[in-house]
């Protein structure tokens, strides 16, 4: 009798809805300093001037700074930049949004940077990315000669970001690969969009900036 009831409470407890993992956690303040120890601007209109505060909350979601911004804001003039520029790599480049985003969580990987991956996974899954895809993007070794997973001008993009993430230098066989898939065009953007994530990584990690 005894077991049986205790099976019951048991049974309860795990369907009672304090306990459903559905529930979202609670998120507290905003953090005003990162791990680096270097302050976040307040997610305010002092922040920065209006115009920049405009430009940079029109790209976020419900018009929330991120701890990237919050950062980069204690530079107004190179927030300004930034923000240029990665609008444009992001939503004025005719590469496609699935090859952008690979590259992107590939970089997230390779430079140990997990707020990048962390604000980018979404994106990937949005673009077409797959769960399985993401997994095997945790192994860098093995996912650029995945034939199920990636196809060519995605183990391609792997290779070219590889590359000039880990040694800089393209090797010809590489950018050959990549320029018999993609125009020129498109070559220099799928470039540009690794140049410029690697630059994101390097910044989020020697700043220590938290995921939200």
């Amino acid at each position: 009798m005894k077991a049986c009831l205790a099976g019951i409470v048991a049974a309860a407890i795990l369907v009672s809805p304090s306990t459903t993992p559905a529930e979202e956690p609670v998120k507290g303040p905003p953090k005003m300093v990162s791990k680096s120890g270097i302050p976040y601007k307040p997610d305010s209109d002092q922040a920065g001037p209006p115009e920049l505060l405009s430009a940079i909350r029109s790209r976020r979601p419900g018009g929330k700074l991120w701890n990237l911004d919050r950062m980069l804001l204690q530079s107004p003039n190179f927030a300004k930049g930034w923000n240029s520029m990665f609008a444009a790599i992001r939503s004025q480049l005719s590469l496609a949004p699935k090859l952008r985003e690979l590259a992107i969580m590939s970089i997230g990987v390779l430079n140990r940077a997990e707020y990048e991956w962390a604000q980018h996974e979404g994106e990937f899954l949005k673009a077409g990315g797959t769960r399985e895809q993401l997994q095997a993007l945790r192994n860098m070794d093995s996912a650029g000669n995945d034939t199920k997973l990636f196809d060519e001008s995605e183990r391609a993009t792997l290779a070219l970001t590889r590359e000039i993430t880990n040694q800089i230098a393209v090797s010809d066989a590489t950018l050959k690969r990549v320029r018999a898939l993609l125009p020129d065009q498109q070559v220099v953007e799928l470039i540009g969009t690794i140049a410029g994530y690697n630059m994101v990584s390097r910044f989020v990690v020697a700043t220590g900036v938290d995921p939200e």
